[in-house]
C-alpha cells in the first residue's frame, strides 16, 4: 500500500491501482493523518481544520462517517501483508502506518540521506529522486488557501531548499550550462531568492557568458531595492565581484571590484567591453520594407526621440521604451513601424523580432500571447522541445534570453494591454513597437508606454504617395480629378493604393477617367458601421472588385470564407475548385490591383478590412449551397493533405476512415517525411485555425480529424498546449468514435505534459468509448497508451497489466504491428520488473513478428531492449551486439535520439566489462548528438562521463517504445 500526499491526495493498493477518496473532507482526513503518523490527532482539531469557521452541530457525526469510509477505503487498498490500522485513541485518531509508505516521510529520509554524500553526481541523483516525487502542490486536491499554507507551508520550503541542494551539487559536477535555462526559470519565477540568484551567476559565469552573470546580478539588485529596499547580501556581492575579477573566492573585496572593475557602457547602454555571446543566426523577423513609403516626417521623428532618450539616459535606462502607434482601419500603423523599424535596425544588433497578433482578423482566429511566444523561442535558437508549456514559463525564459540584449520587438495588430504583456522582455536595451486599432490605455498607465495617435495623411502627402506609385507627369496632368480620387478615399494609405494599383494596370487611363470610375460605385453600397471614413474605404474597395474578371472576382469573394491568416496555392485552387494552374493567375490578378499581397512566395493574405469585405461579398451573392461546397472543398483540401503528411510520417499507425470528400485529387503531395514537416510548419496557424471553423460550420467529422492528423506532428514538436486548446474547442461536437479518438489525444497530450491525473481521466474515458462502439483495435491503442503512462509513473505491475490486455486485443484482431509492439513493450516491463530472462522471450517473439512486417523502428527498439535485457544477465557479449543491431537501425531511419540512446546503453556494457576507454568514446558521441539536438539527457550523459572512473557500472534506463 502506498500513499501519496505531494501533489492530489492518493491511496493506492498494494497492487498500484488507485482507490478512490470521492470527498475532500475524507482526502483532508487522510492527508492530517498521514502528515504525523503514529501521533493522535485530535477531534476537535480535526473538526477545526474541516471547518474553518463555525462547525455543524452534527460536525462530531460526520467526522466519525468520514474516517469509517476511510477505513473502508484502507482495508479495500491492503493486503494482509500491509495491515495499516485507524484507530480511535483517546480523544482523536491514530493512523499506524510505515512511515516508508508516505511519499512526504520518504522525499524527507532521501533528501537527509542525500546531504552528507560527497560524491555530488550521486548526491544529485538522490535528490533528484527526492524531488521527483513532487506531482504538484502539497495536497492539491484536499486543502487550499490558508489551510493549505497552514499545513504544508513548511513543505514548500523543504521542497525549495532540496532543490537549490541538487543545483549546488550538479554545479559541482560541472553541469553548468544545461543548468542554465532551469536556473533562468526559476530566477524569474523567484527573483528575491539570493541563493538562486547566485546560483545562476556561477552557471553563466562558469560556461562563459560573464556578461549575462553580471545582468543578472544587476536585475536582482533592482528588484531587491524597488520592492524590499534592500541591498544584495554579502554572500551574493562578494561573488559578484569575484566574477567582475574573473576569480572565484572570499577573498574578493566587493566595494574595490564594484567601484573599478564595472564594464564600461557607451551612451546606448549596451557593454563596450564586454564580448557578446556568438549566436548562429540573430533573428531578423521585419516583414519587407515599403518601397513607396511617403511623408509621416513629424511621426518618423517622435519615434527617433524614443532611441534619443534611450541613448542619453543613465548608462543603465530605467525602464525599456515601448511606443503604441494607433489608429483606424488601413491608416498605415503597420507600415509606419515597418518603414521606422527597418531605418534603425543596425541599433539592435540581438536581433528583429515580429510577430502579427491578427487580434481584428474577421474570423477570429488572433494569435495567442503563448503562440507568439513560441515563435519568438524558436528565433532565439530553443529546441520546441525545450519550449516550456506554461505562458509564464515562456515569458521568463523569453525575458532571460533578452537580458542585457538589444532587440527590436514589432507586434503589430494587437488587441489589448493583455495581449501584449507576456511579449514585452526587460531589458532596458531592447525597444517594443505595438500598432494597434485601440489606444491600449492600460499599457500606458500601467507600463508607461508612449502613446501616438496615427492622423490620416495631409493632402500633399497622399498627392505624393499617388504620385510615386502613378507618376508624377500623369498625376500633374489631372491636379482637380487628384483632389477628387484623395477625397473619396478619405486620404486613407490602404485606399490610395489600392486606386494605384489600379492606375498602375491601366497606364491608358488619365487620372480624371480614374476619378470617374470610381465616383461610379460611391452610392453603391451602405455603410460598414455608419463611419463615414470606413463608407469612403467600402467605394473604394467595391470599384477595385468590379474591375476584376469573373474568374477572380469569384476567388476573392471565397477567400472571405477561409479561416486562416493566409492561404497557398493548392488551397486557393481547393477552395475554388480549379486546379492549381488555373488559380495562380487569378492570385495574380487579385495582387496587382492590391486586394491581397503575397509574402512569402506562394501564401496569400488579406488586410483584415479586405477580408471582412470579401466575407461580406460572398454572402451577398453567393448561395447557402455554394458556400457550404466552398467550404467542403477547402476542409477536404486540408484534410487529405494532412492525412497524407501523417501517415508520411508514421506509416504504420493504425488508419481512420476519412470524411467523404466532395471532390477528389485535391491533396497536397509530399515526396518524402521532410516535405510533410514543412507542410505541417507552415500550415499550422491555419488548420489551426480550420479545426473551429469546420466545428462551427456542421462539419464535425472533419474537425476531429484534422485534429487527428496534426498529432504526430505536434507530438514531435512539443506543442502539446496548442492541440489540447484545439482539441477541447470540439470534444462534444464530435459522435462516439470521433470523442473516443480526441480523448485519446487529450490524455496522450497531456501525459506529455505531466498531466497524469488529467491524462489518466482522458484515457479512461477513450477506453469507455471504444468498447461502447466496438472499437477492439482502439481499445488496444488506448491500453497502449495506459500501459506507458502507468510505466513511466513506475508503477509496473499495472503497466504490465495494460500491456498484456492491449496484446490480447492486438491478438484478437489480427494486428501484426501491434501485437509486436506489445511484445516488446512486454519484454520492456519484465525488465523493469527484473524478469530478464522473460524479457528475452518476448523480444525474440517480438522480433520475429517485426521482421515478417518490416517494421524497422519496432526492430530498432526491440534489439535496445534485448540489449538491456541481456546486459542484466551479465551476458555482455550478446547485449554488445544486440546494441549494435539497434544503433544500426537506427542510424538507418536517421533517429538521432534514439541512437544517442541507445550509445548510451552500450557505453554502460563496456563500462563493466571494463572497456572504459571505449565506453569513454562511445558516451562522447552520445554526448554530441544529445548537444546537437538539444535534449535534457546531455547533462546526465556528462556527469557519467565525470564519474567514469569511479562508479563505471551504473545501469541505463530502458525505453518503452510508444
Amino acid at each position: 500500500m502506498e500513499f501519496r500526499l505531494l501533489g492530489s491526495v492518493h491511496l493506492l493498493s498494494a497492487s498500484g491501482e488507485l482507490v478512490r477518496l470521492n470527498r475532500r473532507m475524507e482526502r483532508l482526513v487522510l492527508a492530517v493523518l498521514l502528515l504525523e503518523p503514529g501521533r493522535v490527532i485530535t477531534t476537535d482539531r480535526l473538526i477545526d481544520l474541516l471547518w474553518r469557521e463555525a462547525p455543524p452541530p452534527a460536525a462530531r457525526t460526520t467526522l466519525q462517517t468520514l474516517v469509517s469510509r476511510i477505513r473502508t477505503a484502507l482495508r479495500s487498498a491492503g493486503g494482509d501483508d500491509q495491515p495499516v490500522r485507524l484507530v480511535a485513541h483517546g480523544q482523536g485518531y491514530l493512523l499506524q502506518v510505515q512511515p516508508d509508505t508516505v511519499d512526504l516521510h520518504r522525499f524527507r529520509r532521501l533528501v537527509d540521506a542525500a546531504r552528507p554524500i560527497n560524491d555530488p553526481v550521486l548526491r544529485s541523483a538522490r535528490l533528484t529522486a527526492a524531488l521527483e516525487l513532487w506531482r504538484g502542490p502539497a495536497l492539491a486536491d484536499a486543502a487550499d488557501g490558508d489551510l493549505r499554507e497552514q499545513l504544508c507551508g513548511g513543505l514548500e520550503e523543504s521542497r525549495f531548499a532540496a532543490l537549490s541542494d541538487r543545483i549546488d551539487a550538479d554545479l559541482d559536477a560541472g553541469r553548468h550550462s544545461e543548468l542554465v535555462p532551469e536556473l533562468s526559470r526559476l530566477a524569474h519565477e523567484h527573483p528575491t531568492r539570493e541563493r538562486l540568484s547566485g546560483q545562476l551567476m556561477l552557471a553563466l559565469h562558469r560556461s562563459g557568458r560573464r556578461a549575462d552573470a553580471l545582468a543578472a546580478y544587476r536585475r536582482t539588485r533592482e528588484i531587491l531595492v524597488a520592492e524590499l529596499g534592500l541591498e544584495p547580501g554579502s554572500e551574493l556581492r562578494r561573488l559578484a565581484a569575484s566574477i567582475i575579477t574573473d576569480r572565484e573566492g572570499p577573498e574578493v573585496d566587493a566595494d574595490e571590484a564594484f567601484g573599478n572593475a564595472a564594464p564600461a557602457e557607451d551612451r546606448t547602454g549596451s557593454a563596450a567591453s564586454v564580448e557578446h555571446p556568438v549566436r548562429s543566426v540573430v533573428p531578423a523577423q521585419l516583414p519587407p520594407a515599403l518601397a513607396g513609403f511617403v511623408g509621416r516626417t513629424a511621426y518618423l521623428r517622435n519615434l527617433g526621440d524614443l532611441l534619443v532618450e534611450q541613448a542619453s539616459g543613465p548608462a543603465v535606462p530605467p525602464a525599456m521604451p515601448i511606443c503604441v502607434i494607433a489608429g483606424t482601419a488601413g491608416i498605415g500603423k503597420t507600415t509606419l513601424a515597418v518603414t521606422w523599424a527597418h531605418q534603425v535596425r543596425h541599433r539592435f544588433p540581438d536581433g528583429q523580432l515580429h510577430v502579427n497578433l491578427r487580434a481584428f482578423d474577421p474570423n477570429g482566429s488572433s494569435t495567442s500571447p503563448g503562440e507568439a511566444l513560441r515563435g519568438f523561442l524558436e528565433a532565439l535558437h530553443i529546441p520546441t522541445r525545450q519550449v516550456p508549456p506554461s505562458v509564464e514559463a515562456q515569458t521568463g525564459l523569453y525575458r532571460s534570453l533578452l537580458a542585457d540584449k538589444r532587440v527590436l520587438i514589432l507586434l503589430d495588430n494587437a488587441r489589448d494591454a493583455e495581449q501584449v504583456r507576456p511579449l514585452l522582455p526587460a531589458s532596458p536595451g531592447c525597444l517594443v513597437l505595438v500598432t494597434s486599432r485601440n489606444v491600449l490605455s492600460g499599457l500606458v498607465a500601467t507600463e508607461g508606454a508612449v502613446p501616438m495617435r496615427l492622423d490620416l495623411p495631409s493632402a500633399a502627402e497622399a498627392t505624393e504617395l499617388l504620385a510615386r506609385r502613378v507618376g508624377a507627369d500623369r498625376i500633374a496632368a489631372g491636379s482637380s480629378a487628384v483632389e477628387d480620387i484623395i477625397t473619396r478615399c478619405a486620404r486613407l494609405p490602404l485606399a490610395l493604393a489600392i486606386v494605384a494599383a489600379r492606375a498602375a494596370t491601366k497606364p491608358s487611363l488619365t487620372v480624371e477617367e480614374l476619378a470617374a470610375e470610381l465616383s461610379q460605385y460611391a452610392h453603391d453600397l451602405d455603410a460598414f458601421d455608419g463611419e463615414e471614413v470606413i463608407t469612403q474605404l467600402r467605394t473604394v474597395f467595391s470599384w477595385s472588385y468590379r474591375t476584376l474578371s469573373v474568374g477572380a472576382a469569384h476567388l476573392f469573394r471565397l477567400l472571405g470564407l477561409h479561416p486562416g491568416p493566409d492561404v497557398s496555392v493548392s488551397a486557393a485552387a481547393g477552395l475554388a475548385g480549379v486546379d492549381p494552374h488555373q488559380v495562380r493567375p487569378l492570385l495574380a490578378e487579385l495582387v496587382r490591383v492590391h486586394l491581397i499581397a503575397e509574402d512569402p512566395p506562394g501564401r496569400y493574405a488579406f488586410h483584415d478590412l479586405l477580408a471582412a469585405y470579401a466575407a461580406e461579398l460572398v454572402h451577398t451573392h453567393d448561395s447557402d449551397a455554394d458556400r457550404r461546397d466552398a467550404r467542403h472543398r477547402l476542409l477536404d483540401h486540408y484534410l487529405q493533405s494532412a492525412y497524407r503528411a501523417a501517415l508520411l510520417l508514421e506509416p504504420r499507425r493504425d488508419p481512420i476512415e476519412l470524411a467523404t470528400p466532395l471532390v477528389e485529387g485535391t491533396a497536397e503531395d509530399f515526396v518524402d517525411p521532410d516535405r510533410a514537416m514543412q507542410w505541417f510548419a507552415d500550415e499550422r496557424p491555419v488548420l489551426l485555425a480550420a479545426i473551429p471553423h469546420a466545428a462551427s460550420t456542421g462539419f464535425d467529422r472533419h474537425a476531429w480529424q484534422l485534429a487527428w492528423t496534426l498529432s504526430t506532428f505536434f507530438n514531435r514538436q512539443g506543442r502539446w498546449p496548442e492541440l489540447i486548446t484545439a482539441l477541447d474547442r470540439i470534444l462534444r461536437l464530435a459522435d462516439r468514435t470521433g470523442q473516443a479518438h480526441i480523448h485519446r489525444l487529450l490524455g496522450l497530450s497531456h501525459a506529455h505534459l505531466g498531466h497524469d491525473d488529467s491524462a489518466c481521466t482522458h484515457l479512461q474515458h477513450a477506453l469507455d468509448l471504444t468498447k461502447a462502439v466496438g472499437d477492439r483495435t482502439g481499445q488496444a491503442n488506448v491500453h497502449h497508451n495506459l500501459t506507458w503512462l502507468y510505466a513511466r509513473e513506475k508503477r509496473d505491475r499495472e503497466a504490465l497489466v495494460h500491456a498484456r490486455q492491449a496484446l490480447n486485443l492486438y491478438q484478437a484482431t489480427n494486428h501484426r504491428a501491434g501485437q509486436a509492439r506489445m511484445l516488446n513493450a512486454v519484454a520492456w516491463l519484465h525488465v523493469r520488473l527484473g524478469n530478464h530472462q522473460e524479457a528475452v522471450t518476448h523480444c525474440r517473439q517480438a522480433l520475429v513478428m517485426l521482421e515478417e512486417i518490416e517494421d524497422r523502428p519496432g526492430k530498432a527498439n526491440s534489439w535496445d531492449t534485448l540489449g538491456y535485457a541481456f546486459h542484466h544477465l551479465g551476458r555482455y557479449e550478446q547485449a554488445t551486439i544486440a546494441f549494435q543491431r539497434a544503433l544500426d537501425l537506427f542510424r538507418l531511419d536517421g533517429d538521432r535520439f534514439h541512437e544517442a540512446d541507445t550509445l548510451a546503453h552500450l557505453g554502460e556494457t563496456q563500462c563493466v566489462t571494463g572497456a572504459t576507454e571505449k565506453a569513454r568514446r562511445t558516451w562522447q558521441r552520445a554526448l554530441r548528438i544529445f548537444h546537437e539536438i538539444g535534449h535534457a539527457d546531455a547533462g546526465q550523459l556528462q556527469a557519467k562521463l565525470a564519474r567514469l572512473d569511479r562508479d563505471p557500472t551504473s545501469p541505463p534506463e530502458p525505453r518503452l517504445s510508444r
